[in-house]
């Protein structure tokens, strides 16, 4: 009897938040040994916020890196006029504040519900150090990020308005199947202002673009939050160009 006791209690000392997260296998989590998850465990702490609450300002100490496991992220920039640059969004299995800077280059704030999983940069960096895997998947994803930001660079650069807003539907949806997600109908749940200051256009340019699209059955508009890619090949060829 005594030994079904210790087993049991052994089994509930081995349970984490990871064993039911839905994205763990995409998460920094997801690459290490059940003792090394148990360690990471020890330095996180969880958090839910609504819509609209902000996570990190620009500018402030990058004491914190998190990763997001629901709900979606916009990442932005306030230029020295009051306007507003978004740089980026966040959706689960997402890292926010993963470069080694001292300060966060942007601000982020909750488009939805979030959940998030938060660690203490030190505390990270002196696990890091004792799991080699945990380095190379934070180092993974901080290449990914690198390579999203070279993406829009090329985006607001050399697209017209048609190529940029296909460009983005498709980034989106190509994003869910990393997700193991279905590739459509795609989620779109930030704001058509959102996408306009992710673009570099107006948001009249955006919704009449949409509305283009729909028009030429590119696509099909189920809600406000949800677009459906209905000729995939011609939305591929506007987002190829350049």
């Amino acid at each position: 009897m005594a030994n079904v006791l210790g087993e049991m209690n052994a089994a509930a000392t081995l349970q984490s938040p990871c064993d039911d997260c839905d994205i763990r296998d995409l998460a920094i989590c997801g690459a290490l040994r059940t003792n090394e998850v148990q360690r990471l465990n020890r330095i996180m702490t969880t958090m839910d916020l609504a819509a609209g609450d902000p996570i990190v300002d620009e500018g402030e100490p990058s004491d914190f890196v998190y990763t997001l496991t629901t709900g979606a992220v916009r990442l932005y920039k306030l230029l020295a006029d009051g306007r507003r640059s978004v740089t980026g969004f966040l959706f689960p299995a997402d890292f926010l504040g993963v470069s080694m800077q001292h300060t966060y280059s942007t601000s982020a704030e909750a488009i939805t519900p979030v959940t998030l999983c938060r660690f203490q940069r030190t505390e990270l960096g002196r696990l890091m150090e004792e799991i080699p895997t945990l380095e190379r998947r934070l180092f993974a994803r901080a290449t990914e990020e690198l390579s999203l930001m070279q993406e829009q660079i090329v985006l607001l650069g050399r697209k017209s308005a048609a190529e940029r807003v296909a460009s983005f539907l498709r980034g989106l949806s190509e994003r869910q199947v990393k997700r193991h997600l279905p590739a459509n109908p795609v989620s779109v749940p930030m704001t058509r202002t959102d996408i306009a200051d992710y673009l570099g256009l107006t948001t009249e340019t955006v919704s009449r673009t949409i509305t283009q699209f729909k028009s030429k059955d590119l696509i099909s508009v189920e809600n406000a939050s949800r677009i459906r890619i209905v000729d995939r090949d011609q939305l591929d060829d506007l987002a190829e160009a350049n």
